[in-house]
């Protein structure tokens, strides 16, 4: 097994192509056709217009079965519950959008999978906030079967974990192996255009060495849309919740490593510095002048008996990372991220289990075990 193991020594850099267990071969791809950038086809926002268009004929003759609330206004259980309820119509209407969406997102994988930095992709899982409902579980499996009845041989999956733990928990994965040989946890941050979620992520290393089992002990979340703060604000508030967090782990015993990990939207430079797509963040976060892993170590300079080490990477990376131990069994995998927009990162991995390939038996079980 060793020599199937690539181990890397040190800490990687900011926004690395380099991590401990995989090579990011891309991220942010942005692919262009004739309507504009192609992933804003497959977005929370562009399903809420597909619901709207399948709405109107309906509306025109006061026969709407949503009423006069609006679609960007309607909840993801509303909509599963319109799924399965008796109301024939409005089911027929969401099912009609759910259809919609996949050809759409059927379309923008297509074109992803296409390109250099897709080449030879095994598997997507697809994570994000559409991902956990029942609606978006649905959009994806159509969305599987519409890629493969056109000849691709990939498999499309909805992320494991819920996916605001697996922006944390994917945060493990950017820390080197060595770092849990005396801990048990680390400080995790989603940083997001209305939430900041940190949490305590367990490891549970002792339970699977892989981090398969590793959970999200406690969290917080701040919705700073609300607050509107300004950037010094913003991260004041961070601070202090990460500090909280720390004397909780502390009181409950748990072994705190001496890192933080950040998932950020934008491109992530090496020195930390964000160098576009955080316009969505509290203030100017893309300014040369701001960095946000330093401002933390200022203000955390420690954990337990060690200097504090910080490290920030993309946020589709990070939700993408917390697959890594389920996806042993291929080479080249990536993931999508349904959101405000349309995430995604390519991977390969660097160690494999045995460096044995799927049969594809594991792949059937594995899209059981997240459907259950």
């Amino acid at each position: 097994m060793t020599e199937d193991i690539i181990e890397s020594t040190g800490i990687a850099h900011h926004g690395a192509t380099r991590l401990p267990a995989v090579e990011v071969d891309s991220f942010n791809v942005e692919l262009k056709d004739e309507d504009g950038f192609v992933g804003d086809r497959a977005t929370k926002g562009a399903l809420r217009s597909i619901l709207e268009r399948w709405r109107k004929p309906l509306r025109r003759s006061g026969e709407d079965p949503f009423g006069k609330e609006s679609s960007e206004e309607i909840s993801k259980k509303t909509l599963d519950d319109m799924l399965v309820g008796d109301d024939t119509e409005a089911s027929a209407i969401v099912h009609s959008a759910i259809e919609e969406f996949a050809q759409e997102l059927a379309y923008v994988t297509r074109r992803l999978l296409k390109t250099k930095a897709w080449a030879r992709t095994e598997r997507i899982v697809v994570g994000g906030g559409l991902r956990a409902s029942r609606l978006g579980e649905l959009a994806i499996a159509r969305t599987d079967i519409i890629l493969k009845s056109e000849g691709f041989k990939v498999d499309l999956l909805p992320i494991r974990h819920d996916p605001d733990d697996a922006g944390l928990i994917g945060a493990l994965h950017l820390a080197p192996s060595w770092i849990f040989e005396a801990h048990d946890s680390i400080l995790a941050v989603d940083i997001g255009g209305t939430n900041i979620r940190c949490g305590v992520v367990e490891t549970r290393a002792n339970k699977a060495p892989d981090l398969s089992k590793a959970c999200v002990w406690e969290s917080e979340i701040w919705r700073h849309a609300d607050d509107e703060p300004s950037r010094e604000a913003a991260v004041k508030g961070l601070t202090k919740m990460l500090k909280d967090l720390i004397a909780a782990a502390e009181a409950e015993g748990l072994k705190l490593a001496p890192f933080i990990g950040i998932a950020c939207p934008g491109v992530i430079n090496e020195d930390g510095s964000i160098e576009k797509g955080a316009q969505n963040l509290p203030g100017n976060w893309e300014s040369p002048k701001f960095n946000l892993p330093i401002s933390l170590a200022e203000g955390i300079p420690t954990i337990g008996d060690h200097d504090t080490t910080v490290l920030m990477h993309n946020d589709g990376v990070v939700q993408g990372l917390s697959e890594v131990p389920f996806m042993q069994d291929v080479e080249h995998w990536g993931v999508l991220t349904i959101g405000t927009g349309l995430g995604n990162a390519r991977f390969t991995n660097r160690r494999k289990d045995n460096g044995k390939k799927s049969n594809g038996k594991n792949g059937d079980k594995d899209k059981k075990d997240r459907k259950g």
